[in-house]
């Protein structure tokens, strides 16, 4: 099981990167990202951070760490440019905060982040058909999520994703223990998006094939 979604104390979270992936092998996953939040003023030094510690984690101790990004709350022109440098120093998961309906996101972020081609569009909101067809042509997936408040329009993220064809992954977005839930429970926020067991077992089946095209060993 994977969770490409969480944070350490790198930026908001609760954790060292080191319990963040101890605490999810305990929890059952055998592959994370650790995607903490990044705009101009910190980008540097959390990719910097990120990419050494995901460097240095062992092969052996069960859990692979992808190092991982979230550009969140920054003006919808700064991802292109924020995008391609993490690209650049070699981010494997990139993440857009999108249009959560929780917070005051700018409009027009979900399609600016699409465009500058990140991996993970996290927590969309309502997100407009025309962006949902922009994110299979650009094959990025739409997040369903188990965070609290921004999993408040998850069923119309899974209905119109399925509706139109696009690639959706189910993530927990953690910030603290108490946010690492198990993998069945993680199926079970799918389930009650609305999505069939046939559904999740689809998602999990391309988010295999997205991870060995990132170098997971899976």
């Amino acid at each position: 099981m994977y969770n490409l979604h969480c944070h350490s104390l790198l930026s908001d979270g609760a954790l060292l990167p080191s319990e963040l992936a101890m605490r999810h092998l305990a929890s059952g996953y055998k592959v994370i990202a650790i995607t903490d939040h990044a705009d101009y003023s910190n980008i540097e030094f959390v990719v910097k951070s990120i990419l050494g510690f995901a460097k240095a984690w062992p092969r052996n101790l069960g859990i692979q760490v992808l190092p991982g990004i979230e550009l969140t709350h920054i003006p919808p022109i700064q991802f292109k440019p924020l995008t391609k440098y993490a690209r650049a120093k070699g981010v494997k998961i990139i993440i857009g905060h999108g249009e959560s309906p929780v917070e005051p996101v700018i409009k027009g972020s979900n399609r600016q982040a699409l465009l500058a081609g990140v991996d993970i569009l996290a927590h969309p909101g309502l997100i407009a058909d025309e962006d949902i067809m922009l994110a299979i042509e650009k094959n990025i997936f739409l997040e369903i999520t188990s965070r609290h408040g921004h999993s408040d329009t998850n069923q119309h993220v899974a209905a119109n994703a399925l509706r139109l064809g696009a690639n959706l992954i189910i993530n927990t977005d953690a910030h603290a223990p108490a946010d690492i839930i198990t993998p069945e429970e993680l199926k079970n926020i799918g389930i009650n998006a609305g999505l069939s067991q046939n559904d999740i077992e689809k998602i999990y089946a391309s988010e295999k094939i997205f991870l060995k095209k990132k170098g997971a060993r899976i």
